[in-house]
């Protein structure tokens, strides 16, 4: 009676180890085409002899300054959404308990583009991006604590997507309050950009991201107990109205991380945790996987937009993470009316 589910078992480990092995090859071949693709094409010989420590010294240039800090850039950005939207719905129970639904990279967004118009360093910025997304989140824990029992999920979304609005309107004033050009760049950003990566900028968020892995790494365990339901996580060593503010606190540093160092990638937090799921088929949460879908969702995303629009035309990766998010939103919902079809 045991071999059959055990063999099932295995059966999905391996399924859900080649996906993944998979997901790293589709990674490596759109960080090779960013590489390589551009006005001034190189051949995959031509990168490698770079990145061995040889090559020509303009296709140094190219690869190191200009090519490869956009593509670090991108798998580190879209690591930390994944894994901020991974963390938030998983704690709150909510697949709409994203970062960027919320309102929380409003707030982080407010703060860093205040701090980019003022001319601040790079880890100013970080840390103003951090501040807008810790008085957000903290606002909106405030407003939907219910009596006696903590933080409500359902409380916590829609308080969040309410300030965000209000967060929009505060973005909108600083904007029009700037001068053109400042604004000119500030909504560059704000659409989720990785096309201006410097590695100054790339080193801090490696610095924050290294500092905040561990902690997560830590959480995989009670994070899984806690989607389970509160009492059964208490029971089994994990007390939820402990982790709860922990996690939450821990997915807000990721999201403000991300933000600052490209702007709001829309959507990548929300889909990288479903989508993650869905092509291992574990059913339960798996961090190192939705790091490597926010990864690769951003990755590609910036190569379509970079090189595969019509005429010729190159736009931020947040515009392509946008379509990719609202064409999954449309799928789900057409397949959320075929299952209650069906019942």
């Amino acid at each position: 009676m045991t071999a059959a589910p055990a063999r099932l078992g295995s059966g999905r480990r391996r399924r859900a180890r080649a996906t993944l092995a998979v997901m790293a090859a589709l990674l490596l071949v759109a960080g090779l085409l960013i590489l390589c693709l551009g006005d001034f094409g190189l051949t995959p010989l031509d990168v490698l002899q770079v990145l061995a420590g040889g090559g020509e010294r303009l296709d140094r240039f190219i690869v190191i300054d200009v090519r490869l800090p956009r593509l670090v850039l991108a798998v580190l950005v879209g690591a930390a959404f994944g894994l901020a939207g991974g963390l938030f719905q998983s704690v709150l129970r909510n697949p709409l308990a994203s970062p960027d639904v919320i309102g929380i990279t409003t707030g982080a967004s407010v703060a860093a583009v205040t701090a980019l118009m003022a001319g601040a360093a790079p880890w100013i910025v970080t840390g103003s991006a951090f501040a807008g997304a810790l008085v957000i989140a903290a606002l909106i824990s405030l407003l939907s604590l219910r009596g006696g029992t903590g933080v409500s999920g359902y409380r916590f979304v829609l308080t969040g997507i309410a300030i965000g609005f209000m967060g929009k309107s505060a973005l909108e004033w600083v904007l029009t309050r700037s001068d053109v050009r400042e604004a000119a760049t500030a909504l560059s950003w704000l659409v989720g950009s990785v096309g201006n990566a410097r590695w100054p900028e790339i080193a801090v968020l490696a610095i924050v991201l290294a500092a905040l892995l561990p902690l997560v790494a830590a959480s995989a365990r009670p994070l899984g107990l806690l989607e389970s339901g509160d009492e059964l996580a208490t029971g089994l060593g994990a007390p939820a109205r402990r982790l709860r503010p922990m996690l939450l606190a821990l997915a807000v540093a990721l999201a403000a991380a991300g933000t600052a160092a490209s702007g709001p990638m829309a959507f990548v937090a929300l889909i990288a945790a479903p989508v993650a799921r869905r092509v291992l088929g574990l059913g339960r949460p798996s961090l190192g996987a939705t790091a490597l879908v926010g990864a690769l969702i951003v990755v590609w995303a910036d190569v379509v937009a970079q090189h595969a629009l019509p005429l010729n035309l190159a736009a931020p990766a947040g515009i392509v993470t946008g379509a990719i998010g609202a064409a999954y939103l449309l799928w789900l919902l057409a397949t959320g009316r075929d299952r209650e079809r069906s019942r």
